[in-house]
């Protein structure tokens, strides 16, 4: 059986930011794509035409990630924040963190899939610490194993935005 954090968990907003993106790459980029290998064969000689080269790989990375998207808009679940009791860790939520090791407090907004934004500590929930925190209540502590090493927190409270 698949684990939640292993699935492509998003937020609402999470996927109408990838419904946009998609939008935008097949109804704005692929014009410009289509346009600039136009451009590139009318300059005669494909073969030694770097150009062409140019916007053909350019081409084929607009459509895996058109197809990336794709896959990802249908397979994914999205996270209704109503669903979950307010003191349970989600995706779209809030959650200050107490550091058992040094006592420090921590907020990080828990996110769905590809909703990552270290500047503004919103973490993934397939990260190392997202994965640890899904679905744990107010006052569960948690073990965090990640690159820097492991950390234990306590959840201190969980906001819905």
């Amino acid at each position: 059986m698949q684990k939640d954090y292993d699935k492509i968990i998003l937020t609402k907003n999470g996927l109408k930011k990838l419904q946009e993106e998609l939008e935008h790459l097949k109804n704005v980029e692929r014009q410009e794509v289509a346009q600039m290998l136009k451009e590139a064969r009318a300059h005669g000689d494909l073969s030694e035409n770097a150009e062409f080269e140019f916007a053909k790989e350019r081409q084929a990375q607009l459509e895996s990630r058109i197809k990336e998207l794709e896959k990802m808009i249908s397979e994914a679940e999205i996270y209704s924040d109503e669903e979950v009791d307010d003191n349970v860790v989600a995706p779209g939520r809030k959650v200050v963190l107490k550091n058992l090791d040094n006592g420090h407090i921590l907020e990080v907004e828990v996110v769905g899939f590809g909703e990552t934004d270290s500047s503004t500590l919103k973490v993934s929930i397939s990260s190392p610490v997202g994965k640890a925190l899904f679905k744990k209540k107010v006052g569960e502590t948690v073990e965090v194993e990640a690159p820097a090493g492991k950390f234990r927190f306590e959840i201190v409270k969980v906001n819905k935005n």
